[in-house]
């Protein structure tokens, strides 16, 4: 018997709360971040028609599904992080594989945005949340250590450092570790990782730091993992290896073999169906576009205006026992 109660959250400290009026019109719709990316963003946020197109240090738009590159050193095994989730947001973004260039959206479920459920203790998601660029988990590639394929998406990144991240930023991660999660039949593996400009970061080299370092951590992720869609009337999740996490070095061969996977499907050696592959910069590959090209798609989406409310019951806690 699994017994699910929801009861509205407590107004928490002013930097949790939500505005009741919509947020004005910005002036500015481009947001410059670190490592010479930068954002536009088009549409009302929380809305249907919201989303972030992503530019490089020449102004010119691009991918950040496909020009964004998988390694910011190589040498060092540093990669690239696309941040679709703040931690301690519930809005469900994630980088649009279906939409020409890419860029974050929220997830819609049955025409409606899609916000992730609080399941006592955590709120919203409870790391940055986002994804490798240039990787991808072929759902035709059935995965030799979960027996599933995977789940069509750029693989998963949850940074455990301790800045709370922007939407759209781009950061620089260690990768750590990874769990290997089973969602609705399909292989999703989570790579653990910190951003290198963490003050900790230094002290974080393997899956066995976080461990030592961040007591019930991990053990936490896997709840939340477990568990976040048991509130839409879902059964929990299951894992590979018993939930247990791989080391870094597993990881990494993980994260290499998704980057093939990539190459394959920039390379049309694998069909990726509704997948849109156009970019700006990658070489030897059907899917280029000029950047005129790449004005007509963001200009197909209406420009940034106000905001809309945040439903109240995004604030709800869910409080789960399973007997």
């Amino acid at each position: 018997t699994t017994l699910f109660r929801s009861y509205p959250r407590a107004q928490a400290a002013d930097a949790l709360s939500h505005a009741v009026t919509p947020i004005p019109v910005r002036d500015v719709t481009t947001t410059t971040f670190k490592m010479s990316y930068s954002i536009e963003e088009r549409g009302p946020p929380n809305s249907l028609d919201y989303r972030i197109f992503f530019k490089n240090e020449k102004g010119q738009y691009i991918s950040p599904f496909h020009d964004i590159p998988l390694y910011a050193d190589k040498a060092k095994n540093v990669f690239n992080m696309v941040v679709e989730v703040p931690r301690w947001t519930n809005a469900k973004m994630e980088i649009a594989t279906k939409d020409p260039l890419n860029p974050i959206k929220q997830d819609v479920k049955k025409g409606k945005l899609r916000y992730v459920a609080n399941v006592f203790p955590h709120k919203g998601y409870i790391w940055n949340y986002g994804a490798i660029p240039q990787t991808w988990e072929n759902p035709t590639h059935k995965d030799e250590n979960t027996g599933y394929g995977g789940d069509n998406d750029p693989i998963d990144v949850c940074d455990i450092g301790s800045k709370v991240c922007r939407k759209g930023e781009v950061i620089k991660v260690k990768v750590l570790g990874t769990l290997a999660l089973i969602d609705e039949g399909e292989t999703d593996w989570k790579i653990i990782a910190i951003n290198v400009e963490d003050p900790d970061a230094a002290h974080y080299n393997d899956i066995e730091d976080v461990r030592r370092l961040k007591p019930h951590y991990l053990e936490s992720t896997v709840d939340w993992f477990r568990k976040y869609k048991v509130p839409d009337g879902k059964p929990e999740n299951r894992f590979a290896f018993d939930g247990q996490f791989k080391a870094k070095n597993f990881a990494i061969q993980i994260i290499e073999s998704t980057h093939k996977q990539w190459k394959d499907l920039m390379t049309k050696k694998t069909d990726g169906g509704e997948i849109k592959c156009t970019n700006t910069t990658v070489k030897d590959n059907e899917f280029l576009c000029t950047q005129e090209d790449a004005k007509i798609f963001v200009g197909a989406v209406p420009p940034i205006g106000c905001a809309n409310e945040i439903p109240p019951e995004v604030d709800k806690w869910y409080y789960y026992q399973k007997n």
